[in-house]
């Protein structure tokens, strides 16, 4: 969080750090606390599923133009790359995409559920994202005039691809926690097999990625109106993670209202 604090205030090259250090804090984060809550097998299923699919979807849509539409990385910004797709951008997905897995996790127990959350949230979080690194040159799209009113320069096709994306990941990771689960259960005959058809949230606290998706939700409102002179993705992004965010709000409200239970 201070690292993206500094984001504003940097320029140029700094900002180019900043936004790397950013990527890999994020993603850091949110493998360490999958490992701490769930195990390093579940930690590195997530990373292979979500960046791995991640850096495969990137690859082919800055090739072939799909899923997202047509588009391009800047040259020698973010580090070393891959087939034209800087290698920090997939972890950029597994950083994002994971608080909101985890939130989904919180406010639906259904697997279909989920997965169509992971993809609104999906969505939701890159109407922060694509128009402040396009706003910073970081990529830049073939079509500039069939967006969203006042996001003209980012296509529509975009949002689709990401929503795409988000679902089969969602899909992937439904099947990474049922096997997770089963296999903690074959370790542990004490644990039930009861209820594997549904999708429980992560085990153990959520604080930290519950209160990273709320930083993104709320701070990059903040910073796209205030800091970054991109009020009309705040008032989007703000929109779009608000479909998990105020759920979550009134989650966290009434789970602190419930009485502890007896000792």
């Amino acid at each position: 969080m201070l690292v993206q604090i500094a984001y504003p205030l940097t320029h140029g090259g700094g900002r180019d750090r900043v936004t790397v250090a950013v990527v890999l804090l994020s993603a850091g984060t949110a493998l360490a606390h999958a490992a701490a809550t769930r195990g390093i097998r579940y930690a590195a299923g997530f990373l292979v599923i979500v960046s791995g699919l991640g850096l495969a979807a990137e690859v082919v849509g800055t090739a072939r133009d799909v899923p997202f539409g047509c588009y391009e990385y800047a040259v020698d910004r973010l580090g070393p790359v891959l087939s034209g797709v800087p290698l920090v951008v997939p972890l950029a997905w597994t950083g994002g995409l994971y608080p909101v897995w985890v939130v989904a996790g919180l406010l639906t127990r259904r697997a279909v559920s989920r997965i169509g959350l992971l993809a609104v949230g999906a969505v939701g979080w890159d109407l922060f994202l694509d128009p402040q690194m396009v706003a910073d040159g970081q990529w830049n799209w073939c079509d500039t005039d069939s967006g969203l009113p006042g996001l003209a320069e980012i296509p529509l096709t975009n949002y689709l691809g990401w929503f795409t994306v988000a679902l089969l990941m969602g899909a992937l990771l439904t099947a990474l926690e049922r096997a997770v689960t089963v296999s903690v259960g074959l370790d542990n005959p004490a644990i039930p097999s009861a209820g594997l058809d549904t999708v429980a949230p992560n085990s153990g606290s959520v604080a930290v990625p519950v209160a990273v998706f709320l930083w993104t939700w709320l701070g990059s409102a903040l910073a796209h109106a205030v800091f970054l002179g991109l009020p009309i993705s705040a008032c989007y992004g703000g929109a779009g993670l608000a479909v998990l965010g105020l759920p979550l709000l009134r989650h966290l409200y009434f789970s602190r209202r419930q009485p502890a239970p007896a000792g």
